[in-house]
């Protein structure tokens, strides 16, 4: 487990054919939708969704992003989220909706309206009701408009508040919101909706010097599965074994873990929800490639070194045996990046699409 440097692109092999698919139990399983992340591929959202959705899974995971649904001072147009969810009930998925609202899912994973933030943020700041009165007084209002337009909906099975709650975005930048935040986020939700459960989701380390480095930088009021497994109903991890820091002459430099090695953070995590009768799911696991630029690289003819088509049942093998030797199965695994899935089909390669198939139709 740790630092790898290899060559980015590798060749595409047939490995995922042959790969075991571990027994799902009772877990259910699903994708989140990324919209945006359609568009910047070249694809249509609105057939990209109605394709993934035709795959039988049980869950989607939707973002109610705020400045697609405040585009200008006192307007919510709740249009962009609405097709979605209609078109999940539909295919007659159960619905997550991420209400946000200053971080969601899909880069760049801050959706606050200008309008509401005349400056940026001040790197390394925690922002918080002390610091920015007004950006919370917004945000609460944002998130209640979202719970009450969609809270009457049996699709919709859980809220999540903010994406990795209270930890910084990666190397982009270094502001984070305060559990204080947070929480009154959260509070608004139950308000409006006190029989649905709230899911916090936060990223696992799966190395030493990523896990130090996340210590370090979220030491003053702990991370973001630190706020879940202290405040939600449901304790979702992000899991990305392998990703990529930096490129340069065709090699990339990964921190990758090991298959079948986890943290023990990973297994205290799995033993406490267990113990505590708290559900866990995986909201995040790896199944498109991390590499060293924004947008994932699809090279055709080949994988990148980060995940191939076969790491798509892997990781989720990885997963699900981790949950039942820790006492405790997974309430949900969403796979991340089914609209990669699309663009590599898109292009000849429809591996990882029928990779996802053996997993969901086992």
């Amino acid at each position: 487990m740790g630092l790898r440097i290899t060559r980015a692109e590798q060749p595409l092999t047939d490995r995922w054919r042959t790969t075991p698919v571990e027994s799902r139990g009772a877990t259910r399983l699903g994708i989140s939708f990324r919209p945006l992340q359609a568009e910047g591929f070249g694809l249509e959202p609105r057939a990209t969704l109605a394709t993934l959705l035709e795959h039988p899974y049980e869950v989607v995971r939707l973002a109610a992003l705020w400045n697609r649904m405040e585009p200008s001072p006192g307007v919510f147009d709740p249009s962009h989220l609405d097709w979605q969810v209609e078109a999940a009930e539909r295919a007659g998925k159960q619905v997550i909706i991420a209400v946000g609202a200053v971080k969601n899912f899909g880069y760049p994973e801050v959706f606050v309206p200008r309008h509401h933030l005349s400056t940026p943020l001040k790197e390394g700041s925690l922002v918080g009701e002390a610091s920015h009165p007004e950006l919370l007084a917004a945000a609460l209002g944002f998130v209640g408009r979202v719970v009450e337009r969609f809270g009457g909906r049996e699709s919709v099975v859980a809220w999540q508040v903010e994406h990795e709650a209270v930890d910084p975005l990666g190397v982009e930048h270094s502001w984070r919101l305060t559990t204080g935040f947070v929480k009154r986020e959260m509070a608004e939700v139950r308000r409006l909706d006190p029989g649905r459960p709230i899911l916090l989701n936060g990223f696992l380390a799966m190395s030493v010097p990523v896990a130090a480095q996340q210590w370090w930088r979220t030491r003053d009021q702990g991370d973001s599965l630190s706020l879940a497994e202290e405040a939600a109903e449901i304790i979702g991890v992000d899991f990305y074994p392998c990703h990529a820091l930096a490129a340069a002459g065709g090699l990339s430099a990964y921190m990758s873990a090991r298959e079948g090695a986890w943290p023990e953070r990973a297994r205290r995590v799995v033993e406490r929800a267990a113990a505590n009768c708290r559900r866990l799911m995986v909201s995040e696991g790896q199944a498109e490639p991390w590499e060293a630029v924004t947008t994932p690289p699809s090279p055709v003819g080949r994988a990148m070194a980060s995940c191939p088509p076969e790491r798509v049942i892997q990781n989720y093998n990885q997963c699900l045996v981790l949950g039942r030797e820790s006492g405790g199965a997974l309430d949900a695994y969403l796979f991340w990046g089914a609209e990669y899935w699309l663009l590599r089909r898109q292009g000849g390669d429809g591996s990882y699409l029928e990779a996802f198939d053996r997993v969901v139709t086992n």
